[in-house]
């Protein structure tokens, strides 16, 4: 759908708050994000960016941050070692440690889901959030994989759910498809929301967003 460095200087100069560059078929692939990318994408930005994709080590986690990323987001590694959330944190500081979770709705209640969100993991998505939080993620992206790409909203109910369980921000993604979606889940307790195929195919722009949310009286940078 178009550059990442050119889309991502756009959405900086339109208002955004933070850059999140994912790299969805890095640990399918089993390779680490695409440097080059990620430098050539903060060479343009005076925003914060989060990278994710393929990490598996604390060594991966410093390449990224010496390639421009300010926090990094880590998801299969963390279920398959959660031992690697607090030997990132240690080295690098809690702050730029995101650990990101792909979460579906099962029989059993919210699950997670790892190897971007094809693997059922058998651990329910509040316990993981709580556990990342306390090994040492700064933040929890929550993702709803049930709601991606649907644009019927947020799963307003798992973020409210989580947001109250952990001590760190979440970052609600998937479902966005309308500026009201984005004010329904940051008042439902998410820190953030992650905006992306909307976006990129011109349905919706940064200020819109923006001011619907300020005109419900929700705190935003205009």
């Amino acid at each position: 759908v178009g550059d990442p460095v050119e889309l991502a200087e756009r959405y900086a100069n339109d208002g955004a708050d933070e850059l999140v560059l994912l790299d969805i078929t890095a640990t399918l692939d089993n390779r680490l994000a695409f440097l080059d990318v990620v430098s050539a994408v903060a060479s343009v930005l005076s925003i914060p960016c989060t990278v994710g994709g393929g990490v598996a080590t604390v060594g991966d986690v410093e390449r990224l941050l010496k390639a421009g990323a300010d926090k990094v987001s880590i998801n299969s590694a963390a279920l398959a070692s959660p031992q690697l959330i607090r030997s990132c944190a240690d080295a690098f500081g809690e702050q730029c440690i995101v650990v990101a979770i792909d979460s579906r709705r099962t029989p059993a209640g919210h699950q997670v889901f790892s190897r971007s969100g094809s693997a059922a993991t058998g651990r329910d998505t509040i316990a993981w959030a709580n556990e990342a939080a306390d090994r040492g993620a700064g933040e929890i992206l929550l993702t709803s994989m049930d709601r991606d790409g649907t644009g019927l909203g947020y799963d307003t109910a798992l973020t409210a759910a989580v947001a109250s369980q952990v001590t760190v921000g979440v970052v609600a993604s998937g479902g966005a498809g309308t500026v009201h979606h984005v004010a329904d889940v940051l008042e439902a307790g998410a820190q953030a929301a992650l905006l992306a195929g909307i976006l990129h195919r011109g349905e919706m722009n940064i200020p819109t967003v923006k001011r619907a949310a300020a005109d419900r009286r929700i705190a935003i940078r205009l």
